[in-house]
């Protein structure tokens, strides 16, 4: 007999049918035994009776967790037996045979609850288990649904998806680089990309226009409670654009995604306000302010647009200038002969937009400088020598030397519009298999040791850190 969803079993009331799941709960009144089985559709009651001998045997040496295929009558449920509160609560399946495919062992954390109750690392170390519980695949199962309605969407706007690589070179844009050494080539690294930046630039210097794809990130930083070393951008670019017009569009697939996948929620103010960097600062000693007028409403999404942000800050360590978003920022229009004279540097602002929801930056973005002279005018200000300027950004300043479009896009950080779209504390609870805070894999063992002959191959060596 061909397997039957839990979703579709009110479609076949009165017909036998096969389940194939998980045991969630087994409940044994003596004569009658209660199983819960679940799917990935969903959940519904079983009974198993006296009178069929062969499935009630087999239903009492059953436990959680176990692998089955059960074969049974879909019934309605005896009217005293009426769940209104429970999924298919008005049905059950009268079971006729039931076949066990795996045992399991008893599972060492509990995958029926929230699980908010288990300690984090141990829920990571099982994460395999942990992602059985409903909380979790209702997590995971909806930022499908973002990502899915997303693609489509901008899709249909004339974008198209492209790849671009995990393995490049090491350049400047932030944070540490993850390195990768080279068994071709001894005492060479790869680098994996912070994000796609240059790519995507580069992209637009081919004559795409309009790219975007779900990029996988990865940032070397210290412990930090909401950051994972991998994670995930909506990374998107766009040729012959303003401000206004990567804004807007950006703001209106937001609305949409909202109102298709999580229609429960109310958007605050459509048009999303703006305010200036200036302003929020003053205002709220933040840059991304929470600007919800009901706190305590769940369901209650607050954007706003933060603009005009200084191009540039002193850095803490070396006293010099340095970028506040993005070298690849154009500055305004009317602050362009400030950034080509290198005069007001502390006074020029940038196109860098961002995007917050409910105190958090969702996204940002900025107009880049499409021209070679503008850009190297950014890193002489953050003060490249020549040979530094050319080693690192050579290929950016040729390329756009070969007539590249003025062009704009923006990021969005995928895993905590999740997260606060599922109204979860933090980004683990929407990423499958996550890392803790100290960017350890609990469950694979990562990072772990390589072998003398990996080294050997790779041409390097360890040194014990000095005590």
């Amino acid at each position: 007999m061909s397997r039957t969803y839990i979703k579709d079993l009110r479609s076949n009331m009165g017909k036998e049918i096969t389940l194939k799941g998980w045991v969630d709960v087994r409940r044994d009144h003596g004569k009658l035994i209660f199983i819960d089985f679940r799917d990935m559709t969903g959940k519904v009651q079983s009974v198993a009776l006296p009178s069929n001998k062969e499935a009630h045997e087999a239903a009492g040496k059953i436990r959680s967790e176990w692998v089955v295929s059960a074969t049974g009558i879909v019934n309605k449920r005896p009217e005293k037996m009426i769940s209104k509160s429970e999924e298919n609560g008005d049905i059950e399946l009268e079971l006729k045979k039931l076949d066990i495919l795996n045992q399991a062992q008893t599972p060492p954390i509990d995958v029926r609850g929230e699980g908010k109750e288990i300690g984090e690392e141990t829920r990571l170390k099982y994460r395999y288990l942990d992602l059985r519980r409903p909380r979790m695949q209702k997590n995971i199962r909806n930022r499908f649904k973002a990502t899915q309605f997303t693609r489509n969407w901008f899709a249909n706007e004339g974008f198209i998806e492209i790849e671009t690589p995990n393995m490049s070179a090491t350049t400047p844009e932030g944070s540490r680089d993850f390195v990768v050494p080279s068994r071709l080539e001894n005492g060479k690294f790869y680098s994996l990309p912070q994000s796609p930046q240059q790519y995507k630039q580069l992209l637009m210097v081919a004559g795409f226009e309009k790219y975007f794809q779900f990029a996988r990130c990865f940032r070397d930083e210290d412990t930090r409670g909401d950051r994972q070393p991998e994670f995930i951008q909506m990374d998107l670019e766009m040729s012959f654009v303003e401000r206004e017009d990567v804004m807007a569009l950006n703001e209106r697939a937001l609305i949409d995604l909202v109102k298709s996948v999580y229609p429960q929620k109310k958007i605050q103010q459509i048009p999303f306000p703006r305010m200036t960097y200036k302003e929020a600062m003053e205002k709220y000693k933040s840059d991304k302010p929470d600007i919800r007028k009901d706190k305590d409403d769940p369901d209650l999404l607050a954007f706003l647009w933060v603009v005009d942000f200084p191009f540039f800050e002193k850095d803490a360590e070396t006293g010099g200038w340095t970028f506040s978003h993005n070298p690849f920022s154009a500055p305004k229009p009317e602050h362009m002969g400030d950034l080509m004279d290198k005069k007001n540097i502390g006074d020029i602002l940038t196109t860098q937009y961002d995007i917050v929801m409910n105190g958090f930056e969702i996204g940002g973005g900025s107009i880049r400088n499409h021209r070679p002279e503008a850009l190297k005018k950014v890193f002489e200000i953050m003060g490249y020598e020549e040979d530094r300027l050319m080693t690192n950004f050579g290929h950016m300043l040729a390329a756009l030397d070969s007539g590249a479009p003025p062009h704009g896009g923006i990021a969005w950080g995928f895993d905590r519009l999740i997260m606060l779209l599922e109204n979860e504390p933090n980004i683990r609870e929407v990423i499958a298999f996550a890392k803790t805070g100290e960017g350890k894999d609990l469950m694979m063992g990562a990072p772990g040791e390589i072998t003398e002959k990996q080294m050997k191959e790779l041409g390097i060596e360890l040194r014990k850190k000095k005590k």
